[in-house]
């Protein structure tokens, strides 16, 4: 069941929102007002307005959770009439932009491609949109070279800038060499080399600012500013949003006739998902636009479900190419009106993915590239969709080498071919044979057991290969009727990425606190850390697991009495870092405990 932190409960959605046109509106100012040059005065602080992100709510990601598959996300409150600028594009302009679109002077049309294993395991038509196959392997080429391209001769020659950390630096590099433009991407210092690298390579001159991706888009609007030179947003932008819109243009083209049920599009600030909407829903109105996101990175399903944009408090790092806390203005009023809903998967669902397009197409997608694969399978099998053609779009293949092992580690459990347990055994001659007898045809893929003389009761963590859920299902019975107490930690993604590494140490330690915190992978993040808490309090448990680009998941345990939890807020918050509280946590008190 969908749950949020506030609001009645959702709407029914599972038929296309009504594709009424949109107030028809002025084309030329909004473009002007958000493409004008910026003044050259020097200022130390950046303008703010009524839309700034700083304004808008602050919502936490678990405070909208349903089932991987349910499409969701629009409410009465979505539906509400915008009060929107009158500047505002409407459909008819965004369809002549599409049309008119200048990317294919730098972009390919991308293959569509019949994934034949997929359609087969599903009963559907499962066809995969190639813009891996870019030659930047993403799609962000597109609205990055259809907005430079339209830029007046003198600002152009002013230069352009952007922040970015990945797929979006590289589209403007290349737009710029394109049309011999001097670009400055600003990137936060915590980027991987091989990506800042492959930017310069693009002959972009590259500028490491900040440890957070917030931290160098201030940094890049205000040099912007001083410098005069053109801002290159990652997707808040009328000819971005067009740019990407050509990807559901030749979606169309591509198929035929042929009715599809259904576009799956991953979503991170909105601009591919409200590009491909603006055209699809004007030309083929019946076929459903549907937004996929992480369940730990839903800012667009936040946003629609309240009927505004809000801000995540945190966002999920995996997938690094969709982790956004704000989704744009301009690309939320398109989805308000356009799209069919979201549906939310888990990291599980997205490594499972990116095995599948490997045992497709030989590709390595990166996660938000295999997030709309993952999003059509479950939304097929929820549904019990058959028949019908369904497109996903592999929007990127920048993929870091060191993160292959979390996917493979990961891919199993997110096809449910292997279960996560922990069983409660009595500490005595005989009880493992017992466990394993009860077990039974099951294989056992990994057991983790510690003995503990201070306790009559064994825990012990494994995993289990799962052919069927009535096998799994059968099994945990058996364990229990046995009276061995058993816990399916499958969905736990504590367990799954730091707890099961900590068998055998089970301790009762007094105030202690356990966090997650989110380390940028920069030199130094650890001692920063150390400073703010060490020797204040004792640091009790440090487990430390590399996500990537997106900085280091670190869980944590500090023992701080209550009557110092102020004090320690205060330097948790004042250091910077993300951080969550896992002291609710089940599976912390089971394992650790």
């Amino acid at each position: 069941m969908a749950t949020a932190a506030t609001s009645s409960s959702f709407a029914a959605s599972t038929s296309p929102i009504s594709t009424r046109p949109l107030r028809r509106q002025r084309h030329l100012s909004l473009r002007a007002s958000l493409t004008a040059s910026s003044s050259v005065s020097v200022s130390t602080t950046l303008p703010s307005s009524s839309s700034s992100p700083l304004s808008l709510k602050k919502t936490a990601p678990d405070s909208l959770q349903y089932v991987s598959g349910r499409l969701e996300g629009i409410t009465e409150n979505t539906k509400k009439l915008l009060e929107g600028d009158s500047s505002a594009l409407g459909p008819m302009e965004y369809l002549t932009s599409i049309l008119s679109s200048k990317v294919y002077d730098v972009a390919a049309e991308t293959p569509l491609e019949l994934a034949p294993k997929l359609s087969a395991r599903l009963g559907v038509n499962f066809f995969i949109k190639r813009e891996d196959l870019q030659q930047v392997f993403s799609f962000k080429l597109r609205g990055a070279y259809n907005m430079m391209a339209k830029l007046p001769k003198e600002q152009l020659e002013k230069g352009v800038i952007c922040s970015s950390a990945g797929n979006h630096a590289q589209g403007v590099a290349l737009s710029a060499r394109e049309l011999n433009c001097d670009a400055v991407i600003v990137m936060p210092v915590t980027t991987p080399e091989i990506k800042w690298q492959s930017v310069e390579r693009l002959g972009a001159t590259v500028v490491l600012k900040g440890d957070s991706y917030d931290e160098a888009q201030a940094y890049a609007k205000l040099r912007g500013e001083q410098e005069e030179r053109t801002f290159i947003p990652p997707f808040d932008h009328p000819d971005v949003i067009a740019g990407q819109g050509t990807v559901g243009m030749e979606i169309i083209r591509q198929v035929n006739s042929d009715p599809i049920h259904a576009i799956f599009v991953p979503v991170g600030g909105g601009g591919l998902i409200a590009g491909i909407a603006a055209y699809v829903k004007r030309v083929r109105p019946e076929i459903k636009i549907i937004g996929v996101e992480p369940s730990d990175a839903n800012a667009m399903a936040l946003s629609l479900y309240h009927g505004q944009r809000v801000m995540l408090e945190h966002v999920g790092g995996f997938a690094d190419g969709v982790a956004v806390k704000v989704v744009g203005e301009e690309t939320f009023r398109l989805c308000r009106e356009l799209i069919d809903g979201v549906v939310l998967v888990s990291r599980d669902a997205i490594c499972a993915s990116i095995k599948d397009m490997f045992e497709e197409k030989r590709s390595i997608l990166e996660p938000a590239g295999a997030l709309s694969l993952a999003g059509a399978e479950a939304y097929c099998k929820y549904y019990g969709i058959k028949g019908e053609t369904v497109v996903a779009i592999a929007s990127g293949a920048n993929m870091n080498f060191d993160r292959l092992r979390l996917v493979t580690e990961l891919a199993d459990v997110g096809r449910k071919r292997e279960a996560v347990l922990a069983t409660i055994l009595p500490e005595e001659c005989g009880s493992f044979k017992k466990f394993a007898e009860l077990v039974g045809p099951m294989n056992i893929t990994e057991f983790k057991y510690r003995y503990d003389s201070r306790k009559k009761d064994a825990l012990v963590l494994y995993s289990v290969g799962v052919y069927t859920d009535g096998g799994l299902t059968e099994m945990i019975d058996r364990l229990k009727s046995a009276q061995l107490e058993t816990f399916n930690l499958t969905d736990d993604d504590l367990a799954k990425g730091h707890l099961r590494y900590f068998m055998g140490g089970r301790s009762s330690v007094k105030d202690e606190l356990l966090c997650h915190f989110i380390f940028p992978e920069r030199p130094g993040a650890l001692s920063k850390f150390l400073d703010a808490f060490s020797p204040r309090w004792n640091i009790s448990l440090f487990h430390y697991r590399a996500q990537g680009e997106a900085g280091a998941d670190v869980l944590v345990g500090i023992q701080v009495p209550k009557e110092e939890m102020h004090e320690f807020e205060s330097r948790a918050n004042s250091l910077g870092y993300e951080y969550t509280s896992e002291m609710k946590n089940k599976t912390y008190r089971l394992l650790l405990q």
